[in-house]
């Protein structure tokens, strides 16, 4: 079984074709500028990489643009499209309607849609990418696959905020989290390597990058997650200002005159390790201005980090228990200077990582590495994330269900 595995944004689609029967990535590619001029495409398979300018009016020629790059040159990797036996769906938002990944249906489509309002940003990205394959690849299978349904087995203690339950029952305002196919992916592999059942396990997976979420998952079910409502919630991150007293909001609106979608830009897109760094929203940049002697830019540092080892503290309690840390993500994975302060101070609850492991954890060239310190109880590991191939095996899964 080979599937198409696409993550849609507004003015982009990313991609990656997957050849089931061993998990091989057999291509994978960009389209950016969709809808703008300047359009191009990035197409790696068969050991070459290349960028090519090309004209994106809609996301229907830019999957066109992809059916050509995966059919014809040095990036052929299939002679027809027909061999493509179904195509996942990255779709940020599922609400409550959705717990698992499913079929793609007019009905589903509707509801996706009618969930637009908890992610303006994400959901109708989500449908043009739809309606868009559908166009080309005709009736080959569609899934839906949703960020928020590896976090739908959290109780209402969890996910509920102390506001009117009306707003619940009738706007449906609760904690939902996000990033489920990464967090679900690390935690099963971290099953997988330290061999045994997920269900015997208890896990704090933390995935952080640009944007950053933690996850507490208890025997594989997820009991609490630190993103909320919306993924502008729980720790600060690359643009994002993280949780916030609700205060400030009307305190800011009015104090600057701003109209509620500036302040949302505000939250957004200009705070997070951006504003309190001044300095840039990428991590690597934060820390190279803070070694240089930037105030602000170790204040950002060392928020960021806080946060992290207090969100990490707080589900150990939660669970009454931990037995294995796993960092993901751009920062989680690559950033051993973090990782070390993160788990500093922790040997009382059993968390203590090896330094050399640690600083040397990027040169194993492993998708798992881990870190643990002789002597700790708790195992710590780096996992290279694969929200592509978690994709695709809820896919696949969803295509067998069909068929029995």
């Amino acid at each position: 079984m080979k599937v198409l595995v696409i993550n849609c944004g507004s003015s982009s689609l990313k991609y990656q074709l997957i050849d089931m029967e061993g998990e091989h990535v057999l291509c994978k590619g960009l389209c950016e500028r969709i809808g703008m001029e300047s359009s191009m495409i990035t197409h790696e398979a068969n050991g070459h990489k290349a960028t090519t300018p090309a004209i994106f009016p809609t996301h229907t020629e830019a999957f066109l643009e992809v059916v050509k790059k995966m059919t014809t040159g040095d990036g052929k990797v299939i002679d027809d499209p027909s061999e493509i036996n179904a195509i996942g769906h990255r779709i940020v938002h599922g609400g409550e309607k959705f717990k698992e990944s499913c079929l793609i249906t007019p009905e589903v489509v509707a509801a996706i849609r009618e969930l637009s309002p908890l992610a303006p940003l994400h959901n109708p990205a989500g449908i043009l990418g739809i309606e868009a394959a559908r166009k080309v690849f005709g009736d080959i299978p569609n899934v839906a696959v949703f960020d928020t349904s590896f976090h739908s087995t959290m109780p209402p203690k969890a996910y509920m905020y102390a506001i009117p339950y009306e707003y619940y029952e009738k706007y449906g305002v609760r904690r939902y989290g996000f990033h489920g196919t990464s967090h679900k992916y690390v935690s099963h592999r971290a099953a997988e390597y330290l061999e045994e059942p997920i269900e015997r396990l208890k896990l704090i997976t933390c995935h952080l990058g640009n944007g950053s979420s933690i996850a507490a998952v208890d025997q594989g079910r997820v009991v609490d997650t630190s993103m909320g409502m919306t993924p502008l919630a729980g720790l600060m991150m690359g643009t994002r200002c993280g949780d916030l007293d609700p205060s400030v909001v009307n305190y800011l609106k009015y104090t600057l005159n701003i109209t509620g979608h500036q302040l949302d830009e505000i939250l957004n897109k200009k705070s997070g390790l951006l504003g309190i760094s001044g300095v840039s929203s990428d991590k690597r940049d934060v820390e190279k201005a803070a070694k240089e002697g930037n105030p602000r830019a170790q204040l950002a540092s060392d928020m960021l980090n806080y946060q992290i080892k207090k969100t990490i503290g707080s589900y150990i309690a939660a669970m009454g228990g931990v037995d294995a840390i796993i960092f993901t993500g751009g920062i989680g994975e690559h950033d051993a200077d973090s990782r070390a302060k993160i788990c500093h101070h922790m040997d009382w609850l059993g968390i203590r990582i090896d330094t050399d492991k640690n600083r040397d954890a990027h040169k194993q060239n492993k998708d798992v590495v881990e870190i643990t310190a002789w002597g700790a109880r708790v195992r710590t590991l780096v996992i290279e994330t694969n929200e592509e191939l978690m994709i695709a095996r809820d896919t696949k899964e969803v295509l067998n269900k069909q068929d029995q």
